[in-house]
């Protein structure tokens, strides 16, 4: 006999849950989850990580969680919450995911037990690593606090910290056991965050679905005025979207394909170029802007098509270009995120492009000459 061979499949399930109040003592959403995943004979710890920000603009949130769990006497609560810097310094900092491990291990967090995070996509980043890791895997539920972590980051399946000076150079695929969408973190954002997880709608909707990308145009107005109906259809319906890309044939990108990742090539570049000055979202802005000339340049896009979406990033407010994001030549530092982004895609480089709104398209090459050209229109044109 030359070989064994063995094959098998694991389904995951879990469910995005959208409230207000989630630690409200009226609201039973995370107590009735809770409750239905119950392990007889076990005693179910919980564990908290807040994300630093999120206490200081809303300070009785730990107060209101420990209300919210004092009466429990099916689940273990960990008093001890661990708060934690949050924003993409957090994915930086080596130390605080050994902080988030040595606490699974103090208070003897394990596979039946939850690891919760509240927070911001880089904190939810860093603890489901944490979570993925420790133990194999222990359960792990997400509080997205920002509206891009509540329609992109948070509901996916991905999870990391940078390292080497390269963003998610360490991670894992393993999702959550839950995520709950609480609207009423958005209240607390400034304005700079608000607009920055609208960048994720706009990259959606342009590869996936032109009916929502054309909703955005007609409700620019609202979203950037911090209406609160409108900001919950974009998050519904964006994780929508990205949960269905999920649930396609490679959830956990064994192959080269990203079409999630359409405008985060040069996006991920400028981010490290900034030192993270500038927000994830706003880089994306940036970056969707770059790939759609781009796209007009190269022949593929419609020029109608190319100025609507760039007009509709700078009427919600983002900048679509920065001193850090020209291309000059050949030696352009952001063109070193071409390179890195084929290095983590596994050696071929795979960028999405827009043929017209709603529809992307794959290719494996970018010129530079017409990057150069494209690089210099949105220069003008800011």
């Amino acid at each position: 006999m030359e070989y064994l061979e063995q094959r098998f499949s694991v389904q995951f399930e879990y469910k995005v849950h959208f409230t207000t109040h989630l630690f409200s003592p009226a609201n039973d959403q995370l107590r009735n989850f809770l409750y239905g995943r119950q392990s007889p004979g076990i005693t179910q710890k919980l564990f908290f990580i807040i994300d630093q920000g999120v206490v200081d603009a809303i300070p009785n949130l730990v107060t209101s969680i420990k209300t919210y769990f004092a009466k429990e006497t099916e689940f273990k609560f960990i008093e001890d919450i661990l708060i934690i810097p949050g924003g993409e310094g957090a994915k930086n900092d080596e130390g605080l995911f050994h902080d988030i491990v040595k606490a699974v291990n103090k208070y003897g967090i394990d596979r039946h037990s939850y690891l919760v995070a509240i927070g911001g996509g880089s904190i939810l980043d860093l603890a489901g690593y944490a979570a993925a890791v420790s133990h194999r895997g222990i359960r792990h539920i997400r509080i997205p606090t920002t509206v891009l972590s509540q329609n992109d980051s948070g509901i996916g399946v991905k999870n990391g910290i940078n390292y080497f000076g390269k963003k998610n150079f360490l991670g894992t695929f393993a999702p959550p056991v839950a995520v709950f969408n609480d609207y009423h973190f958005l209240t607390t954002l400034e304005d700079r965050d608000w607009r920055s997880g609208i960048a994720e709608a706009i990259k959606v909707s342009l590869i996936k679905d032109a009916t929502f990308f054309y909703w955005l145009v007609d409700h620019a107005d609202k979203l950037a005025k911090r209406d609160m109906p409108a900001m919950q259809y974009l998050i519904v319906r964006c994780a929508e979207l990205h949960l269905q890309h999920i649930a396609g044939k490679d959830p956990f990108e064994t192959g080269s394909s990203r079409p999630l990742d359409f405008g985060h090539w040069s996006a991920h570049k400028l981010e490290q170029l900034s030192d993270f000055s500038i927000r994830h979202g706003e880089a994306v802005a940036m970056g969707i802007a770059l790939d759609t000339v781009y796209s007009y340049f190269e022949g593929r896009l419609s020029e109608k098509d190319m100025r609507l979406v760039v007009d509709l990033i700078k009427k919600l407010g983002f900048e679509i270009t920065h001193p850090a994001f020209e291309i000059i030549d050949d030696k352009s530092l952001l063109l070193k995120g071409l390179n890195e982004f084929r290095e983590h895609l596994g050696g071929k480089l795979t960028i999405m492009l827009l043929s017209e709104v709603g529809k992307g398209q794959e290719v494996y090459e970018m010129d530079t000459t017409l990057l150069k050209q494209a690089s210099e229109w949105l220069q003008k044109n800011k």
